[in-house]
């Protein structure tokens, strides 16, 4: 322990349980916000192609949804790469030697050699297969309603 004023400042291993717990708030709220983008993905998804359907230009409204379908994809491998830097610094502090100068510091940046890069995480398994898929249906439909003749119910 040292004494900085007024107040007394640990630096022990007693601190490290707690800044872990920081860590791992981080952690869980970047999964959340990746789990929560892929339902608003769908969801808007959904929409476009009601619009679709309903609208006087489906092909229009079918190419609009591409943009939402892009933006998510790549909100998603943001929010991913971040979890997995933050992942990296939860493995730095659980085997580092407490000190004060990183004391319950949550900066990943220093990580960010350490996990693939955000284009590298656009083809990463956990994104890539859900948002190719979304956008498969997407270009799928635009295509229908591109083909489609003007004159069909």
């Amino acid at each position: 322990m040292e004494a900085v004023g007024e107040f007394t400042v640990t630096t022990d291993k007693d601190d490290l349980p707690k800044h872990l717990e920081f860590i791992l708030d981080v952690v869980e709220r970047h999964a959340r916000n990746s789990f929560v983008l892929k339902g608003w993905s769908v969801t808007l998804v959904a929409a476009v192609f009601l619009l679709a359907v309903r609208g006087a230009e489906p092909a229009l409204a079918m190419a609009a949804g591409l943009l939402p379908s892009l933006t998510f994809w790549a909100l998603d491998a943001y929010y991913l790469r971040q979890e997995r830097m933050f992942r990296a610094l939860y493995n730095h502090v659980r085997k580092a030697e407490p000190s004060p100068d990183n004391r319950f510091s949550l900066d990943a940046r220093p990580f960010a050699g350490e996990v693939s890069s955000w284009f590298r995480t656009l083809g990463a398994t956990p994104v890539l297969w859900f948002h190719a898929a979304v956008l498969a249906v997407v270009v799928v439909a635009l295509a229908f309603f591109s083909l489609r003749p003007p004159d069909a119910p």
